[in-house]
């Protein structure tokens, strides 16, 4: 959860795009990072595959506006609103950009090609038909930003009471490589969003990395099958505040343009 979903990147920098704030070729450099290519299949007026900025010129003659940031889970549709064959696909993913203004959501499919130690990324966009119809389960920036709050505390007890992930030469770099990409200054959203979503991200993907740790580092001190299960327990409902957390903050931008 640390790192970012493609959906935010696509959704946070095509809404600055679509707003007017970054110039095309910055947002797709953007919406891309480290992968190859992105190509968007399926958009109506579309004969094949387009590459992303005639893909957002597409979407806004369509009417849309805006875009969004679903991250389902088996059991938690978040960010979702139907209709089921599009909510199968995001889920699949685990991950869709649903658009605000018009019908359609965008789910990504990944190709890896290459050889060993030269791989490249490929992301083709599958374009779909989506419900207009309020997001599942998401919570206003001031909801997240409170409830994460709460959930970092108690991963911390949770994590130090089974000690896992706590110390260790894993836990300790993982945290140094946090600590220096927000000392780096980077953009963790796109130009446009308040002050606040950047916050309720930065602090969503802080537990996240807490909550990666707990299950990559082995089970430390929860060495049974009872404490093992109890640790999963505990930390499933802390992933799932920092995923609606996430997406409130990605979603932000077209909440404030609802308002007003």
């Amino acid at each position: 959860m640390l790192s970012e979903p493609r959906s935010g990147r696509l959704a946070a920098w095509g809404n600055a795009l679509l707003a007017g704030l970054v110039s095309p070729d910055d947002a797709v450099l953007a919406m891309v990072g480290e992968d190859a290519v992105h190509r968007v299949e399926g958009l109506p007026g579309e004969s094949g595959p387009v590459g992303l900025t005639l893909a957002m010129g597409r979407l806004r003659a369509l009417g849309v506006r805006g875009l969004r940031v679903a991250l389902p889970a088996p059991g938690h549709p978040l960010g979702l609103s139907g209709p089921p064959e599009f909510n199968a696909r995001a889920l699949e993913a685990e991950e869709a950009v649903v658009a605000f203004g018009a019908p359609y959501g965008l789910v990504p499919e990944v190709y890896e090609a290459g050889p060993e130690g030269d791989v490249h990324v490929e992301v083709r966009w599958q374009c779909l038909a989506v419900r207009e119809a309020p997001p599942a389960d998401v919570p206003s920036l001031g909801e997240a930003e409170r409830e994460l709050a709460e959930a970092l505390r108690e991963a911390t007890q949770v994590l130090s009471r089974l000690d896992v992930a706590g110390s260790g030469p894993v836990a300790e770099a993982a945290l140094e490589a946090y600590r220096a990409r927000a000392e780096a200054g980077r953009e963790v959203l796109a130009p446009g969003y308040p002050p606040r979503a950047v916050r309720v991200l930065e602090l969503a993907q802080r537990v996240g990395l807490l909550i990666s740790l707990a299950y990559e580092n082995g089970h430390g001190g929860a060495v049974s099958a009872s404490e093992m299960a109890a640790r999963g327990l505990a930390l499933r409902p802390v992933e799932r505040t920092a995923r609606r957390a996430q997406v409130a903050a990605y979603n932000a931008y077209v909440e404030e343009r609802e308002r007003h």
